[in-house]
């Protein structure tokens, strides 16, 4: 999974024209019809106006998807409801479109930004829809990359990939927060193509993307309505060629010794690795996390962090606690707070990069230590009150999964509580998602659940040993 915060500086334009100097092959813009599924209102402009432009300038038919509205792109704003900026985001698609010579309207979906994996049988019919008006026409089909580090990008990349290799249609994706948050090295060489850019193209995409001010403009003054493209984002689209990822080529079916005729090759999407064949995450994982990002979650930039923090220890069924363990602490956002409500924290984590910055964070606080540990491999010894599973249990693959709740099990006092707290959307770098492992932990015969707070984007639970009481029970309310 790659995280990223748009406020980043991100990675300077300088990088990428050293490494876009190497001899790329050149896109192929020999077909009749040019079909475009965007994600947000604004991904065509960033990633493939120049393309668009061209297309349009050869007489090409443009049709333009807009999956979601990109109403979500300033939730904390004081100025603009979601719906007032659905609206505005709309109307500078359609400025956009018309600069860039698209004779049809585009065509709005409406679904929810950040909602698409809940809606990918509606995205993948549009986009049938759209490949049967196309006819017997030559057609190319662009979206943004499923690598891009977006969770609506992959998703829409991946139906995209999907639906065309079912139909035999080509299918190209292009990188948009790729250059803001990688470098060479995340870039698939084999992959990729390049469609040089004529002076008139380059202009269309400037003026293209100057339509869409709710996201390279401030909406006002107020804090959080705050610019989401910033200048050196928005360096690496004024380039002289924008860039393209075919897909991956689906591997050949094996011949039938039997003489049986071999499935269509690439008419489903590979299977994924089942969870329990694939290993746990890796301490490279983290260490290349850390080496790119001071804070990877966001945990001190984002509301969503902190809220989340603020409603697990509004959970904790105790005011206070003895000794709390916690696993994989990262930067100690979590940690610090913890050891405002135990007399001693033990935190781990496997990232040497982590544990400096939560060792600066926690300086001073006598009541915490820190150590490095590979879980569940690594647990500690010795007994706690409070066992903390903070966005960590997802990345033990197979049989880890079990071996680190049986030792937070074990390492409870008979009256202890297990909280547990996970992002509930698939990542394909996690054996797991968060309900798996809440369903693991709930499928356990020595744990009972005290608590279950349940959102769209995490699951929070409290558990405890059978006979565990309430709060209410425990502070002598109820019997």
């Amino acid at each position: 999974m790659v995280s990223f915060d748009h406020r980043d500086p991100g990675t300077d334009e300088d990088v990428w024209t050293a490494a876009l100097r190497r001899a790329l092959p050149a896109l192929d813009l020999d077909v009749d019809r040019v079909i475009v599924v965007a994600a947000h209102p604004d991904d065509e402009s960033l990633g493939a106006a120049g393309l668009l432009a061209t297309a349009a300038s050869r007489g090409m038919p443009i049709d333009l998807l807009v999956v979601t509205d990109g109403e979500g792109s300033h939730p904390d704003s004081p100025t603009h409801s979601p719906a007032t900026l659905a609206l505005r985001r709309r109307r500078e698609v359609l400025d956009a479109a018309d600069i860039l010579g698209l004779v049809e309207p585009p065509i709005f979906l409406g679904l929810p930004d950040g909602g698409t994996d809940q809606h990918r049988d509606t995205i993948a019919e549009a986009l049938r829809d759209a490949l049967d008006r196309a006819g017997p026409h030559r057609v190319l089909v662009l979206s943004p990359w499923r690598g891009d580090g977006h969770r609506d990008h992959r998703v829409v990349g991946e139906i995209v990939e999907e639906v065309c290799a079912a139909r035999q249609v080509r299918s190209r994706a292009f990188p948009i927060w790729l250059w803001h948050w990688g470098g060479p090295d995340d870039v698939p060489w084999d992959q990729v193509e390049r469609l040089p850019l004529d002076p008139e193209a380059q202009d269309a995409k400037t003026r293209a993307l100057a339509a869409h001010t709710s996201q390279i403009l401030p909406l006002s003054s107020a804090p959080g309505d705050e610019e989401m493209i910033h200048a050196r984002m928005r360096a690496h689209f004024v380039r002289d060629s924008e860039v393209f990822f075919a897909p991956v080529p689906a591997p050949a079916a094996a011949s039938d010794p039997a003489g049986a005729e071999a499935p269509d090759v690439g008419t489903a999407p590979p299977a994924e690795t089942a969870p329990a064949a694939r290993p746990s995450v890796g301490q490279d994982y983290f260490d290349d996390m850390y080496a790119r990002h001071d804070d990877p979650w966001g945990f001190d930039s984002r509301w969503y962090e902190e809220r989340k923090r603020a409603a697990l220890l509004a959970a904790l069924p105790r005011r206070r606690y003895r000794a709390a363990f916690e696993a994989g602490c990262s930067t100690g956002a979590l940690t610090a707070e913890l050891a405002e409500r135990c007399d001693r924290v033990l935190a781990v984590d496997l990232a040497p990069a982590a544990l400096d910055r939560a060792r600066r964070r926690l300086q001073g606080r006598a009541n915490v230590d820190l150590h490095r540990a590979t879980l569940p491999a690594d647990w500690p010894e010795g007994v706690f009150d409070l066992v903390v599973l903070s966005e960590v249990a997802y990345y033990w693959a197979g049989a880890d999964l079990d071996r680190g709740f049986t030792a937070s099990v074990g390492s409870l006092i008979d009256d202890g509580h297990l909280v547990a707290c996970h992002w509930r959307h698939p990542v394909a770098e996690y054996p797991w998602t968060g309900d798996d492992v809440h369903d693991a932990l709930a499928a356990r015969p020595d744990l009972v659940r005290l608590v279950r707070h349940e959102e769209e984007d995490f699951v929070l639970e409290v558990f405890a040993r059978p006979g565990a009481r309430s709060v209410a029970a425990e502070a002598g309310l109820v019997p």
